[in-house]
């Protein structure tokens, strides 16, 4: 007996010394992304208006990047914030840990390469190596034009450097360690034409991270069908579900044309929008989507993204858009 628990107590600490070293591995020697050294971006007018409408209207960097006015409904950036960071993602949303945008003005970006700058957006891996948690979608971002990214480095390059310093992100326990296996080199497309509208509007919903809130997650892992929504979001007055934008005639989009799709951004553009304070106590339904940023984007990519949606499998899943609303 004695020999038998022995040889037990062996293969448990052979078992400890394995898991232990498999763990100094992976957050010691993980991610294995290097920059690319030689990567020049040149600051051209074309490439920063192209990168200006990428980060403010279809990717919308500037969302999750500046400070976000919460008064008012979708959270539009408050003026003189845009790229200081400071938006926080944490455990009352439902998040494993607190993630913490950081400054991405030039007062922050001062000493990166454009290649570190290309590798954080696209793979996920900061300029120390460290893992991002992909509440920035870099997977998504990972697949997009070469030239698209570029565009987004030149646009952060001019900005105002303003000097602010948003305290560290911190993830949970294992997720602090799973992180060290997320990131994965790019793989960038070619841009299609905008003629291949549906290959377009795909690439944009790609680039807009669409499938991120629209899918539900758990511990940032995908546990529902791709835009079927039911993406949680603990809010003040509730919890807010992400709504089914597949083709779904009662429970997604199915019943949408066209204009009623880019009609339903417009209507918070800046000649029609009107900011409208909300007041979480009270019960107002608040939101997380940008719809004031993404109202930015053409009516063409607009529509090209609801061609691409109507492509998709229609998924029959009803969404309770909000539980728990103080009234």
């Amino acid at each position: 007996m004695k020999k038998v628990l022995k040889v037990f107590g062996f293969l448990i600490a052979a078992a400890l010394v394995l898991v232990g070293g498999a763990v100094i591995y992976v957050t010691h020697f993980l991610p294995n992304i290097p920059a690319q050294a030689d990567m020049k971006v040149e600051a051209t007018p074309e490439r920063i208006a192209r990168g200006e409408y990428l980060a403010n209207h279809v990717s919308v960097c500037m969302d999750c990047h500046s400070t976000r006015d919460w008064s008012v409904f979708s959270a539009p950036p408050k003026a003189g914030t845009l790229g200081i960071g400071g938006e926080r993602f944490d455990q009352k949303m439902n998040f494993p840990g607190a993630f913490i945008a950081p400054n991405i003005t030039p007062h922050a970006l001062k000493n990166w390469s454009d290649g570190e700058l290309y590798r954080a957006i696209t793979s996920g891996v900061s300029k120390d190596g460290h893992p991002l948690f992909p509440i920035m979608p870099y997977p998504s971002y990972g697949k997009m034009a070469t030239e698209d990214v570029h565009s987004i480095i030149a646009y952060l390059r001019s900005l105002p450097a303003v000097a602010s310093q948003p305290e560290a992100s911190k993830a949970d326990p294992p997720v602090n360690v799973i992180m060290h296996l997320m990131p994965k080199p790019a793989q960038p497309v070619a841009l299609p034409a905008r003629s291949d509208t549906v290959a377009y509007g795909g690439y944009l919903a790609n680039a807009a991270g669409c499938t991120e809130c629209h899918t539900k997650m758990e511990k940032g892992k995908a546990v529902g069908q791709p835009y079927a929504g039911g993406f949680e979001f603990a809010m003040p007055g509730g919890m807010l579900r992400s709504p089914n934008i597949t083709p779904h005639p009662i429970t997604g989009i199915g019943a949408w044309t066209k204009q009623v799709f880019v009609d339903r951004f417009k209507a918070y553009g800046k000649d029609k929008f009107q900011p409208v304070p909300v007041d979480m106590a009270k019960g107002d339904m608040q939101t997380v989507m940008p719809w004031t940023m993404y109202a930015g984007m053409t009516d063409d990519d607009l529509g090209a993204i609801y061609e691409f949606l109507k492509t998709l499998p229609a998924v029959d899943n009803s969404v309770e858009r909000w539980a728990g609303v103080k009234k």
